[in-house]
């Protein structure tokens, strides 16, 4: 039997920050669909809400928790369905 041809709702992938449903193609990052989204990452102490600043895992801009685990470098993490992330 040949391989199904994907369908472009097999290239999204739907997931939840901060309890908000959010889709994003697949392959994108996390930061990038945060971005899309218009979610920051955290707030500063002063306040302003940051995001991805280098996107390359340097800066540590962009951590937040994904699936439970804290302090993710999420640039560097692609999304998948059913993701569940909290920003700071």
């Amino acid at each position: 039997m040949p391989p199904s041809i994907p369908t472009q709702a097999d290239s999204i992938a739907h997931f939840t920050v901060n309890g908000t449903p959010v889709s994003a193609e697949r392959g994108t990052t996390v930061a990038a669909a945060l971005m899309q989204a218009g979610i920051a990452s955290h707030k500063s102490v002063s306040g302003q809400h940051r995001s991805a600043l280098c996107a390359m895992g340097i800066c540590m801009e962009c951590c937040a928790t994904v699936n439970g685990v804290q302090h993710v470098r999420t640039c560097q993490v692609l999304v998948e369905p059913g993701m569940e992330i909290v920003t700071r």
